[in-house]
């Protein structure tokens, strides 16, 4: 009887963190839709890949708060949250990229996102997007001296740690 108490407890502590990781992504999510419609900030193609990023690791850790999973289930979740989270810190990162270059080798203002997805096939908008506009090298609001993209880093950051934790932790110990 103890030993089962011990696991949930220990389960109990993963489902913890991936609600935990659930609610920051929605309120992240929940501050870009607010930036964009109410404070007039357009977003960029990486900013949208970026909401994406957000939406993966927050639907991956929705999944796993929900199931309830096992040890080996919560490893594989946390891979897939670690992943979600590595992409948009990537995509995060490129955005930085783009900011820090000087005025004359930032790459050409493309069109809206909304506009590309009408025009062009998925594969194209993806490649756009990826690559990054002008638009994306913007800096059009910070907080605390961190632009938009330094924000999502750097919870991207911590997403990837909750993630690779929950991935690599060593299995409780059974009491027998």
């Amino acid at each position: 009887m103890q030993s089962h108490s011990y696991f949930r407890g220990d389960l109990l502590t993963s489902r913890i963190l991936f609600a935990v990781i659930f609610l920051v992504c929605t309120a992240l999510l929940a501050v870009a839709f607010y930036m964009e419609h109410v404070m007039g900030l357009e977003p960029c193609p990486l900013c949208w890949l970026q909401r994406f990023a957000f939406m993966a690791a927050g639907l991956v850790s929705l999944l796993a708060w929900l199931h309830g999973p096992g040890t080996i289930a919560t490893r594989i979740y946390g891979f897939f949250l670690a992943l979600a989270a590595g992409t948009g810190l990537g995509l995060a990162s490129r955005q930085l990229w783009l900011q820090s270059l000087p005025a004359d080798q930032v790459p050409a203002c493309g069109p809206s996102v909304d506009y590309m997805l009408e025009v062009l096939p998925w594969s194209e908008v993806l490649a756009t997007a990826v690559r990054g506009t002008g638009d994306c090298a913007a800096v059009v609001w910070r907080f605390l001296g961190l632009s938009i993209p330094g924000w999502s880093a750097l919870f991207f950051v911590c997403v990837v740690l909750v993630g690779l934790y929950l991935c690599l932790r060593p299995a409780p110990k059974r009491p027998w």
